[in-house]
């Protein structure tokens, strides 16, 4: 009884926003990974998929950052572990109605960031098949598909091939708003002493945040083969968390916190 007790009163002092937060991303975690066994693909539908794909919805903009790899736990109890470490503070900060904004619009921020990299991706592909439609050189368009010199492929087959790759485009997880919670609490508590695993020296936030950010960039940068970690996004929802603190600022809106 007394343990229950004890984990009762840890979770009634974890502010409301962050509370409800990890609990909503536990629960869609379990979800995924149990409802595909009667037959539903949860992840399809909430995950954030490519603007140009048939399975694109605009809700995903915001569901996507909910969910999170079935069969990666680490995925959401890392990310959620951000969001206790740090968020909490931050919702102390600004009150849960201005964090859970700021959770927000870091998340929806990644995802814009997420879309335009894929956009980027993609041009030279979609662009291969217009080419390839009109003058039938299938010179480029065979980088990007297992295709056959001298062979004729028709529209619809091409158009099969197209939807098929990018259908399998999917982003999931809250990383985007887990990056812009870092980064808000870098500019709020630039001095704030951190550690990180296996090394007993602490950094300062603000270095903290700006070696992720640089981490994050080279990584994207250089698409590393294998690598399927949305780095640009995660820079997105740094991005735009700043520019969200930097408004708050301009706008009077601040607590003696902010970073000069």
């Amino acid at each position: 009884m007394s343990n229950f007790r004890s984990s009762s009163g840890f979770m009634s002092s974890v502010p409301v926003v962050t509370k409800n937060l990890i609990i909503i991303n536990a629960l869609l975690w379990l979800a995924s990974a149990v409802l595909p066994k009667v037959g539903i693909d949860i992840q399809s539908v909430l995950g954030l998929h490519y603007i140009g794909s048939d399975h694109f919805m605009l809700s995903q903009l915001i569901t996507y950052m909910f969910m999170h790899d079935p069969y990666n736990i680490g995925h959401v109890f890392f990310n959620m572990f951000g969001v206790y470490m740090f968020g909490r503070i931050l919702e102390q900060v600004w009150g849960p109605r201005r964090f859970l904004l700021f959770y927000m619009v870091t998340g929806i921020g990644a995802a814009i960031i997420q879309e335009l990299t894929w956009f980027v991706d993609m041009k030279p592909f979609l662009d291969a098949i217009d080419n390839y439609n009109v003058t039938g050189d299938t010179s480029v368009l065979s980088q990007y598909l297992n295709i056959q010199q001298g062979v004729h492929y028709s529209a619809e087959s091409l158009y099969q091939a197209k939807e098929m790759i990018l259908n399998s485009m999917l982003t999931v997880g809250a990383s985007g708003s887990v990056f812009g919670i870092l980064l808000g609490f870098g500019m709020l508590f630039p001095n704030a002493p951190l550690y990180l695993m296996f090394i007993p020296i602490p950094i300062k936030a603000k270095y903290m945040v700006m070696g992720y950010g640089l981490i994050e960039l080279f990584a994207g940068v250089s698409n590393f083969s294998g690598d399927n970690v949305a780095h640009f996004a995660h820079l997105g929802g740094m991005l735009f968390g700043y520019f969200l603190i930097r408004y708050w600022k301009k706008k009077g809106i601040g607590n003696g916190f902010f970073l000069g």
